[in-house]
């Protein structure tokens, strides 16, 4: 379901974005002149690839899932060929300011400079991956729609065939027309391309002109009301018991508490990440009941739109207890909670960021095959 709803805000974005969408580089036309960094520091430029008699250029993106869905082919196809005879280049133009936290439900990871370093150390990457985000010349210059879209030139740089990978964007089913190692092979083979051009599908390019974008949405996210509702060790034991469909996160906090305080704006983020999806954030203050009103405060200041409970009770064991038998007590807290109750993921102290992201995709995966 998550899927159609993605799609659909994808439609939303993509009336605003039509307008600004460059040309995409005809067949038969030269490979524009680039100069780009790459992940590893080094500065990479068209003459970088001088020795392969074919340069496959892939504008990806971190966070899309239907480019997750392609790393490892992605991978395969780079392996497949000696340097000499292919070379396969990642380019990440999608500018990050750009891409709204609501469309980041299938990644743990944006797509500035320093995550690209993270997504290919992680996933292994065998090939250059460019970034290209800030002025975003090479993806006006090739005219690149999507993520991923492939373009791919023969010995003298000139375009021979451009659009998607292969047929089969679902990871766990093999494709049934390979279209760019068909294309691959024919120029190695000194032959015409049978399919010259096909449909790039995925993520639109995020423009940095369409900024604007993204400021709406987080002007509409400061809109929601923010709900603060009390709660007893009955209450805390239902929650835990998670008797829904969505992956519950919940974080026990203070407002005395320092560390609580610096990473509850990332809770936010995650639900406005994956909230869309099985998934949902709540949040659990230990404050003493008096309290209540500077936290409900708090909680309006970091706009957090999600569940939020205060602890009613005076007995601080019985507390700890119902929460979890492995904590301590010390805040904050935070576990991932599955359907039925089971914990997946716990941490005690200040999170990494990432850490939990990785814990939440985990579940509810990368690929649109995941919410099947």
């Amino acid at each position: 379901m998550y899927r159609f709803i993605f799609f659909g805000f994808l439609l939303l974005v993509g009336t605003i974005l039509l307008a600004g969408e460059p040309e995409t580089l005809a067949i038969g036309q030269k490979a524009p002149a680039f100069s780009l960094t790459g992940i590893d520091g080094n500065t990479y430029s068209m003459e970088s690839f001088n020795q392969a008699s074919v340069l496959c250029i892939v504008f990806s993106a971190n966070h899309c899932p239907t480019a997750q869905a392609y790393e490892e082919r992605m991978k395969e196809l780079s392996a497949a060929y000696t340097p000499e005879e292919m070379m396969l280049v990642a380019i990440s133009s999608n500018y990050p300011g750009a891409v709204c936290l609501e469309e980041l439900g299938y990644s743990d990871l944006g797509d500035d400079f320093e995550e690209m370093k993270i997504r290919a150390r992680e996933k292994g990457y065998n090939f250059p991956y460019l970034y290209d985000g800030e002025e975003q010349a090479m993806a006006l210059a090739y005219g690149a729609l999507a993520t991923p879209h492939v373009f791919i030139f023969d010995l003298e740089r000139k375009l021979r065939y451009t659009g998607r990978i292969d047929d089969m964007e679902d990871p766990y089913q093999s494709p049934g027309q390979r279209d760019a190692q068909i294309a691959i092979d024919a120029l190695l083979a000194g032959k015409a391309v049978p399919v010259e051009t096909t449909k790039a599908f995925g993520c639109s390019l995020k423009w940095k002109s369409k900024l604007s974008w993204r400021k709406t949405l987080d002007e509409r996210w400061k809109e929601k009301p923010v709900d603060l509702m009390g709660t007893d060790l009955a209450g805390i034991k239902e929650m835990l018991k998670n008797s829904s469909d969505k992956y519950r996160l919940i974080n026990v906090w203070a407002t005395w508490c320092g560390p609580c305080i610096i990473e509850f704006p990332e809770f936010v983020s995650m639900q406005r990440m994956y909230g869309q999806r099985n998934f949902e954030m709540v949040s659990l203050s230990a404050d003493k009941p008096s309290l209540e009103e500077k936290v409900k405060v708090f909680l309006t200041e970091q706009q957090a739109a999600f569940h939020n409970y205060i602890y009613l009770g005076d007995d601080q064991q019985a507390f700890i207890s119902a929460i979890d038998s492995k904590w301590q007590g010390n805040l904050p807290y935070t576990m991932l909670v599955a359907p039925g109750g089971e914990v997946v993921y716990r941490h005690s102290g200040i999170i990494d960021p990432l850490e939990v992201k990785q814990a939440i995709v985990k579940e509810l995966g990368r690929y649109f095959a995941d919410d099947r």
